[in-house]
């Protein structure tokens, strides 16, 4: 690609602050435009960014020649309908995480970059952790052997976090899909795709809230890898997303918010099993890096890995651990998505 730099976008400037910023502080990309409809808050990071324009209608920007990449940070029920608008208007998208609600979105996002043929990213920021991308380094490398059980958590409590308008509290928005899609997306990557679930949800603490506020859930990876999400977004203790990964030879014990990751290995035990510690720097919401990432595939023609197949993935195991805990049987994540997320 000849283009030298990328001229942004930015939509819904609470989420899209960290994208902001990344456009800013990125050597290639220039933030020429923000967008939010609270005006207030636009006027406030207007300021914040030094840009020129501000905008409270998303519409008007699409079409905008002198935009190339948009990130669109809005609440979830937006994502599929501002996605597509912007991609169809030729520009490259980042989407935040969720990348839909649900799955006929996600099929409508595929469908719409193919037929655009736009770059297409969804920020699953934990593939940008420090702490996670170490163990997953150290999975590779085969420190704890072969991989046979891998486990995490999101327990953040929405107890003073309902959001502006209580964007949270809906019932279209399952605490699995919307929050806990990090946990989800994170085993995937480490440990691939999902083949079925087994989930259980009860309702205790959020009693006020139109769903279910605790769930935890079974999975069936490939290669007799099994695995356990937990999420939680009424819980009393700080939010965290520990995570563990059991190996034949060795466990990695890891979460996105401590200065450190724990391994313990066969490899450089003595005697009785201990834990050695690695530092790392605490980065939970490194979304930077992954600006950092999406403007290299743009402008390097490099393919982006955590493309619309990877959440459209991500969303449909979390969609089949919703129904699986509503019908109370296992859900195979295949029959959901079905062909849309074939080459």
């Amino acid at each position: 690609m000849s283009k030298e730099r990328l001229r942004a976008a930015v939509i819904g400037m609470r989420m899209g602050r960290g994208h902001a910023t990344g456009y800013v502080n990125h050597p290639r990309t220039d933030l020429v435009a923000i967008c939010d409809k609270d005006a207030g808050l636009l006027e406030e990071r207007k300021k914040e960014f030094n840009v020129d324009r501000a905008v409270t209608d998303y519409k008007e920007l699409l079409d905008a020649k002198d935009i190339d990449v948009v990130s669109v940070a809005t609440p979830d029920y937006f994502h599929s309908e501002q996605s597509i608008a912007f991609m169809k208007a030729g520009k490259d998208v980042m989407c935040e995480k969720p990348l839909t609600l649900d799955v006929e979105e996600a099929k409508a996002i595929i469908k719409a970059v193919r037929e655009t043929g736009r770059k297409f990213m969804v920020g699953q920021v934990c593939r940008y952790a420090p702490g996670f991308v170490l163990a997953k380094q150290m999975i590779e490398r085969g420190e704890i052997g072969e991989l046979f059980l891998a486990e995490s958590e999101y327990a953040h409590t929405y107890r003073h976090a309902r959001g502006v308008g209580d964007w949270r509290v809906d019932p279209r928005r399952e605490p699995v899909i919307g929050g806990g899609c990090h946990a989800v997306d994170l085993l995937r990557w480490i440990a691939g795709d999902v083949e079925e679930v087994s989930a259980y949800a009860n309702h205790k603490c959020l009693t006020d809230w139109p769903v279910n506020d605790c769930t935890i859930a079974a999975l069936k990876f490939g290669k007799g890898v099994i695995g356990k999400v937990m999420v939680s977004i009424g819980c009393v203790r700080p939010y965290t997303m520990r995570s563990v990964f059991y190996g034949t030879e060795g466990t990695i014990v890891c979460d996105n918010t401590s200065p450190q990751i724990q391994l313990c290995s066969q490899k450089n035990q003595s005697g009785r099993p201990e834990f050695a510690t690695f530092p790392v720097n605490i980065a939970s919401h490194n979304v930077s890096a992954e600006i950092a990432e999406f403007v290299d595939c743009i402008l390097g023609g490099k393919p982006v890995l955590t493309n619309e197949i990877e959440g459209a993935k991500t969303v449909a195991t979390c969609v089949a651990v919703v129904e699986s805990a509503q019908r109370g049987t296992p859900v195979k994540v295949t029959d959901l998505l079905g062909d849309a997320a074939a080459p």
